[in-house]
């Protein structure tokens, strides 16, 4: 559950320290509706550029940024909608796009729904602890970013096989870095560098993201609540589908959650990589789809919510990768009819937002999905931080050709077909939630009694998550009154 105990003396400084830094905190009504962020905060972010290290960029962990890097404001939820013409399905894929929070990514956003609640009752004290964040790239980035607007020191920790970009932006703004064995699936290396540093380190506090509450509870309320603004503006007379989502820490799939509220028979699609199919068939492996470890199921995973689960060949996003970036494959690609403004925007996919895209085209082609359909997504990253993955593929594999371009579209592409598909009973969810037994109670020290409540008391034990947002706005109002700096912005 999200604890809401206060600590007074670690509050005060708490409150202290973000009064010395200038330090207004958001609430999750204001990152859902950003017209209701007060007047003197948005002029000045006018000034502010979408990644500087300043504290009025928490008022940008929204999905309704301008798509600007510089003195961007608010507008719209920023949507991807692709054609048919590239996804070679008629229904609707639309996409939210997450290159224009800070950083980069959306996991910003899942940072702070495990840090803020932690910060503003005084459980964390910034003065003394330093925030861990284990991941696999994207997490630890949010993490120590917003680390550094809310005054408090992070170690960064992610395996040393990520991409490079990562390591450099990470080396500027963590106070630590640490790179463990391994690449995207070698999660169980995180953990295990977790535990040495709590069993050396006092003053550590560790956000594990795929069992810390507040990773679903922000994209439950905040994606859920934008992904429900776009099929109001979109839907029409049409019928909204289902969202699919690569499994991940599991965090962004809360906004299924709340999308099962408004719509109880769309689809929760959940998908990994064919390489290491842990919820396919309980397997194991190694894949390149970076920002979706696997080999364990997420502690947050409501798995009684979930319909389905696909694999994807971690051969097609790198391949395709290619296709959507090079010169030759957009110049392929505008000629089979894609229109310009699509392929001129398809760095917005990184190699996960890629992965999304294929898992929709094979949900539409299982359920024959028709025009009137529409298919959620989210677009986690983009190619920003994956263009030495480009470079070492065009060493790998010689020059990107039109000829290459034409089998990529037809093979990996258009020729997606409904294989390593899994609809979930109850008896396949069981097993999926079962999973969690090996990593989460005898490994990580979580109780049975806990397991066995998300399951059994659904969906009562993920309700008393979802209802606690009201309570968290309440202190980070108490917390931004006592900081005082928001009343003299008032004056």
């Amino acid at each position: 559950m999200i604890d809401l105990e206060l600590h007074p003396d670690r509050l005060q400084r708490a409150v202290r320290r973000a009064r010395e830094r200038g330090i207004i905190v958001p609430t999750f009504a204001q990152m859902k509706d950003p017209q209701t962020i007060p007047t003197p905060i948005v002029d000045r972010l006018g000034d502010v550029g979408l990644w500087d290290l300043h504290p009025l960029n928490l008022f940008r962990i929204t999905w309704k940024n301008e798509p600007v890097k510089t003195g961007g404001r608010f507008g719209d939820v920023n949507i991807f909608e692709f054609p048919s013409e590239l996804t070679g399905v008629p229904a609707r894929i639309l996409a939210l796009v997450g290159k224009w929070f800070p950083t980069g990514a959306h996991k910003v956003g899942a940072t702070f729904g495990c840090l803020v609640p932690r910060l503003v009752t005084g459980q964390f004290d910034p003065t003394y602890h330093k925030a861990v964040w284990p991941s696999t790239g994207n997490y630890c980035r949010g993490g120590a970013f917003n680390s550094n607007l809310l005054g408090c020191e992070s170690i960064a920790i992610l395996p040393e096989g990520m991409s490079r970009e990562r390591f450099e932006w990470l080396a500027k703004i963590a106070g630590e870095v640490i790179a463990t064995p391994g690449s995207e699936s070698n999660v169980w290396e995180i953990f295990q560098k977790c535990k040495e540093l709590e069993a050396a380190r006092s003053n550590i506090m560790i956000f594990n993201q795929f069992d810390e509450p507040g990773n679903h509870l922000w994209h439950y309320d905040v994606t859920g609540h934008a992904m429900a603004e776009v099929l109001t503006n979109e839907l029409g007379g049409g019928t909204y589908a289902g969202v699919v989502l690569t499994s991940g820490s599991s965090g962004t799939m809360g906004c299924g959650d709340f999308l099962k509220e408004e719509a109880p028979d769309s689809k929760l699609v959940v998908s990994e990589a064919l390489q290491c199919p842990t919820l396919l068939e309980n397997g194991f492996g190694a894949h390149r789809i970076e920002g979706i470890g696997d080999k364990h199921v997420p502690w947050i995973h409501n798995v009684r919510n979930t319909d389905m689960v696909v694999a994807i060949d971690d051969a097609d996003p790198m391949a395709l990768i290619r296709l959507f970036n090079d010169p030759a494959g957009r110049a392929f690609l505008t000629k089979q009819g894609v229109p310009a403004d699509v392929v001129d925007r398809l760095d917005l996919l990184g190699i996960s937002g890629v992965a999304n895209l294929l898992t929709a085209i094979k949900f539409a082609k299982f359920y024959n999905l028709g025009s009137d359909d529409i298919v959620l997504t989210v677009l986690t990253d983009s190619m920003e931080l994956y263009r030495t993955r480009l470079a070492e593929l065009d060493e790998a594999h010689g020059a990107y050709t039109e000829r290459q371009a034409a089998i990529d579209f037809e093979a990996r592409l258009h020729g997606q077909k409904t294989d390593n598909v899994l609809e979930l009973g109850t008896r396949e969810r069981k097993r999926i939630h079962n999973l969690k037994y090996f990593t989460w109670v005898e490994q990580m020290g979580h109780s049975v009694d806990e397991l066995n409540a998300q399951w059994d008391d659904f969906p009562g034990y993920w309700d008393r998550i979802h209802d606690s947002v009201g309570a968290i706005d309440e202190r980070i109002e108490a917390f931004n009154d006592e900081v005082g700096i928001l009343k003299e912005l008032a004056r």
